[in-house]
């Protein structure tokens, strides 16, 4: 009998990850609340690009966000410096927001492996369609906390509450008023 394994597109073991199908208000919130410094990969100089806007916000929230982008090093988006590569960033960082495709995944997550313990990083995020579970087992291994198929931009205001100003039904209702995710 002939063993044969199913391979994904890129020629890796086929691997499904049930778990990163939902995430626990909590455990999102852990990571929000955990983080200040992290890395956008892909993050776009032009102010009509989604990285654009979701850096922007989270800059305006607190937080640190340090744009990756090699098509862009040296420029400047909001004031940060972009370098080119996660070695290249002399800052330490909590977290690695992947903002590319979901076939890119898997070589920045590699990237984010073999950076983590220099730079600190615990938390490897994969923003909205962003989905590769070969990369998130490989990270999870490497034991990162991993996100996949989520937008941490969405993801504050939903938990902060801020959705909700706007008439979006965030599944979170109180009579009080929310605390700040970053406090």
């Amino acid at each position: 009998m002939v063993d044969v394994a199913i391979k994904s597109t890129d020629g890796h073991p086929l691997v499904f990850l049930p778990e990163h199908d939902g995430y626990a208000d909590e455990y999102l919130r852990t990571i929000l609340r955990g983080v200040k410094t992290f890395a956008m990969v892909g993050a776009s100089t032009q102010w009509r690009r989604p990285s654009f806007y979701a850096m922007k916000y989270l800059t305006k929230k607190g937080y640190r966000v340090i744009p990756i982008n090699p098509g862009r090093a040296g420029e400047s988006i909001l004031g940060e410096t972009v370098y080119g590569s996660l070695a290249e960033c002399p800052d330490q960082l909590d977290m690695v927001d992947i903002f590319r495709t979901s076939e890119e995944a898997l070589d920045i997550t590699k990237d984010v492996i073999a950076n983590k313990d220099e730079k600190g990083i615990g938390v490897l995020w994969m923003q909205l369609t962003v989905r590769n579970d070969h990369a998130a087992q490989l990270a999870e291994e490497a034991g990162l906390t991993v996100v996949m198929n989520r937008c941490p931009k969405i993801e504050f205001a939903r938990l902060s509450g801020e959705l909700s100003w706007s008439g979006i039904n965030s599944r979170i209702v109180s009579a009080k008023r929310a605390r700040p995710l970053n406090a």
